[in-house]
């Protein structure tokens, strides 16, 4: 079998497109949103395998910046729409394309890969860790309220076609970017994505709605945008769905209106949602807890594609000198010894010949550098060895966000 590695020509989605959806077994995606990954996905970021005439292996990125611990945002590779054919499986395929993609990340200056795994055991091997989870849950609203801070009861909600208030969720979402790692800077074009609403894909659901909270002077606070539909029990008795999609707020009191409108609404038996934060403030304000059936699953990837550029891009909670001696057989240019000195205002981070204080894989760090999972955790599963007693505590705490990461949307 020869295959052939190259970038997708502009005459070549349907081909592209064609291998995504039997690789995956699904009937393909709904026109509206093929046609915006077509806008959004920059054709030179694109690897196909090419096996004759067919396409056998995708895998794209789209380019992205990602927030990071401090709140910075380096450039990020979002990678998307990896794919084999059944027919071309366990023969290198796959990795090949890993290689390709990471080389050409390497080669741009972009030091941070990201994506989201429909099968999270594939990545590994290419060195990416599960950066950020996320939580799934399930409200019974009929048994519990949502408390509201002071400033909640002045606001006001205000329904409005999700078109129609786009700009303003918009610029509240550009307003939240930056205090939690792991979210995505929208480019133009993705404020198109949240408005993404299939009808084959509702199910029994009605449209798409948005509610705004406003303050006294009609600046929005706060937004969510959800579904709902209109179902009753064979007695009767009301017993409908709210799905959220979205919603993001400027302040404690917005955040929590939103909530409790959510949950307040008549004729509503439960409030699902499929991804939000795991450390999301709304567990605080439930007056009920085990009426909030949550599940928390991984959710967010990292790759460190150069990793100094990487450690050194974000910031770290506490004082830290720590000389790290990493293994990266995907991305031998990362592998050695590097020391990290950094505070809350910065780091730097360059090869040394000192000796190593901690000894880490690349998923691992991976896996800590948006500050979610702690190395010690790491470490007590055997995957962080401390060289230097002492080291591990105060890496540990440095590398550690007090806001938990998450990704809010896939791509």
């Amino acid at each position: 079998m020869t295959i052939e590695l190259r970038a997708l020509a502009e005459g070549e989605w349907e081909a592209y497109e064609r291998c995504i959806a039997r690789s995956f077994g699904g009937p393909g995606e709904d026109p509206a949103e093929a046609q915006l990954w077509r806008d959004l996905l920059p054709v030179g970021r694109t690897v196909t395998a090419w096996d004759g005439k067919e396409v056998v292996g995708t895998a794209g990125a789209f380019d992205f910046r990602m927030t990071v611990p401090g709140g910075a945002a380096p450039e990020t590779a979002g990678v998307t729409a990896v794919s084999v054919l059944p027919t071309h499986r366990r023969r290198g395929v796959l990795t090949a394309m890993m290689r390709r993609q990471l080389d050409a990340f390497r080669a741009d200056g972009t030091p941070v890969a990201v994506l989201t795994a429909s099968e999270p055991q594939i990545y590994g091997r290419f060195g990416y860790g599960a950066g950020a989870r996320q939580v799934h849950g399930s409200f019974d609203v009929r048994q519990l309220t949502v408390a509201l801070p002071p400033g909640a009861e002045r606001l006001r909600m205000r329904l409005v076609d999700p078109a129609e208030g786009s700009a303003a969720c918009e610029a509240v979402y550009a307003q939240v970017v930056p205090r939690r790692p792991g979210m995505l800077e929208r480019r133009p074009g993705w404020e198109r994505h949240p408005l993404l609403d299939p009808a084959g894909a509702r199910g029994d659901f009605g449209p798409m709605l948005c509610v705004l909270a406003e303050d006294d002077e009609g600046e929005v606070r706060g937004y969510a945008r959800y579904w709902t539909t209109n179902r009753g029990t064979p007695e009767g008795i009301p017993d409908a769905t709210v799905k959220l999609r979205d919603a993001e707020a400027l302040d404690p009191a917005a955040y929590a209106a939103l909530w409790r409108y959510l949950t307040d609404m008549d004729l509503i038996a439960r409030l699902v949602f499929h991804n939000r934060p795991a450390d999301d403030p709304v567990h605080q304000l439930v007056s009920d807890i085990r009426r909030c059936h949550l599940s928390w699953r991984d959710g967010l990837y990292v790759r460190l594609v150069d990793l100094p550029a990487a450690l050194a891009a974000r910031a770290y909670t506490a004082p830290v000198d720590v000389v790290l001696d990493v293994e990266d057989a995907f991305c031998p240019w990362n592998s050695g010894r590097w020391r990290l000195s950094a505070d809350a205002s910065g780091a730097v981070c360059e090869r040394t010949g000192d000796p190593a204080d901690l000894a880490l894989a690349a998923r691992e760090l991976a896996t800590a550098y948006l500050g979610g999972h702690t190395l010690r955790v790491l470490a007590a599963a055997g995957l962080v060895t401390e060289l230097r007693p002492g080291a591990l505590g105060p890496a540990s705490a440095a590398f550690q966000s007090d806001v938990q990461p998450w990704v809010p949307h896939g791509f």
